[in-house]
């Protein structure tokens, strides 16, 4: 049988019973890294619509690695036991949990967008940032100055995001993701833009994929197993002339992260550097990044990008053009997308009892 939009996957040991994922969305609206009850309708009320997976946002594996000073956390006992019974919620609803385990690198102590976005200074609950070297967003003059992390301070990031993923397993997640997309610190290691480092960990191709390979490697060693990992990339920098990390490198990675423990690769473009162009923001215009990745590796893939309608999302699954579709803002919009997306497509689920004289 053709696999479509409303067929399980089956990662490890783990089936998730439709093929919609909502992608991880900051919310800017944590208080000390806690989870509150905004989350737990915000992410409750998208499993409550049928998706298969709801994945939290970025959530921050150290206090600096936050985007902003709103951003979630799981860096202590207290944020992971305020996520617990969010994903008790989401599982009891038919979905998987999952989390997207993260650090901002030199993109971190920024404003929320809706108060102007820019750097946070000390005097307004800001941080020093980190990176591969010391050079900062390049956005605004007044982006800080990135203090470079050296080889002992990346065996602690390791450990930060091995800890987090601990306390995520613990909180009843399923489904854990590494971020190494949209400029953030793993990406800044990636990609030869923001990498000039001489060491071990710069340089060419192996050295710059060393901290991602060995970030997967350690979320996947407290992992259960028969629970799926995935990690998040951006397949091209968009910046065609400068040397800069490309689909070329993504295809050369994806088998990487598998032997280091990832089962599916997540994957969108860009936000490494603000020069970058993008050519088409059409209609699933990233899509062509996950087909890519797949049909070179055979690893399975979520694509991502202006999907929002029932039909587009069945398509790439039925044309084989990824394994999982990830609906970011069209879940904002209508956090029923699954279920409207079954009733389109003819396709009889479940609805909640609670709604079904509607």
């Amino acid at each position: 049988m053709t696999d479509s939009l409303f067929s399980p996957l089956t990662l490890r040991g783990t089936q998730i019973p439709n093929r919609v994922m909502v992608s991880p969305m900051c919310q800017y609206s944590s208080p000390d890294g806690v989870a509150t009850d905004w989350h737990r309708v915000h992410l409750g009320s998208r499993a409550v619509g049928g998706a298969g997976v709801v994945m939290t946002e970025a959530t921050a594996v150290s206090p600096e690695g936050r985007i902003s000073p709103d951003d979630l956390g799981i860096w202590t006992q207290e944020q992971a036991d305020a996520l617990a019974p969010i994903a008790s919620f989401i599982s009891s609803q038919g979905s998987h949990p999952a989390i997207q385990l993260a650090h901002a690198g030199r993109k971190a102590s920024t404003h929320r967008p809706w108060d102007g976005g820019g750097p946070v200074s000390p005097e307004e609950r800001g941080w020093e940032v980190y990176g591969p070297t010391d050079a900062p967003w390049p956005r605004e003059e007044s982006y800080p100055k990135t203090h470079a992390l050296d080889t002992d301070d990346l065996e602690v990031v390791v450990n930060q995001f091995a800890d987090a993923a601990r306390r995520a397993h613990l909180a009843g997640f399923e489904i854990a993701e590494v971020h190494a997309a949209h400029g953030y610190l793993l990406h800044e290691f990636l990609s030869p833009v923001t990498n000039t480092r001489d060491d071990e960990y710069g340089g060419s191709f192996e050295n710059r994929t060393r901290l991602v390979r060995e970030v997967t490697a350690a979320v996947r060693a407290v992992w259960p197993d028969d629970k799926p990992v995935f990690v998040r990339i951006s397949a091209t920098d968009w910046l065609p002339d400068r040397e800069s990390w490309d689909l070329e490198q993504s295809v050369r990675l994806a088998p990487l992260l598998r032997e280091a423990g990832a089962d599916l690769i997540d994957v969108s473009t860009g936000g490494i550097h603000p020069d970058q162009q993008i050519t088409n923001t059409g209609a699933g215009y990233q899509v062509q990044f996950a087909e890519s990745i797949r049909e070179e590796t055979k690893m399975p893939v979520g694509a991502v990008g202006k999907i929002t309608e029932a039909e587009q999302a069945d398509q790439l699954i039925r044309n084989d053009r990824a394994d999982l579709a990830i609906v970011g803002r069209e879940h904002l919009r209508d956090p029923y997308f699954t279920l409207h997306a079954a009733e389109k497509l003819g396709v009889d689920v479940d609805w909640p009892v609670q709604y079904r004289r509607a």
